[in-house]
């Protein structure tokens, strides 16, 4: 193998890498712990009156 070839597999595995932490950021940033999407926090139904079912 050549440099030019150990450069290549460095920068595509640095580019798969970086790719997926900025995926895993931004879906880090959209949901809480709980796994609740933060922009839908608070926007209940307003019609809903507990969930009794009546």
């Amino acid at each position: 193998m050549s440099i030019g070839d150990i450069f290549y597999i460095i920068a595509m595995i640095l580019f798969a890498w970086i790719t997926f932490v900025i995926i895993r950021n931004y879906f880090r940033s959209k949901f809480n712990e709980d796994g609740q999407r933060i922009d839908m926090l608070g926007q209940n139904d307003s019609d809903d009156d507990g969930g009794d079912g009546d």
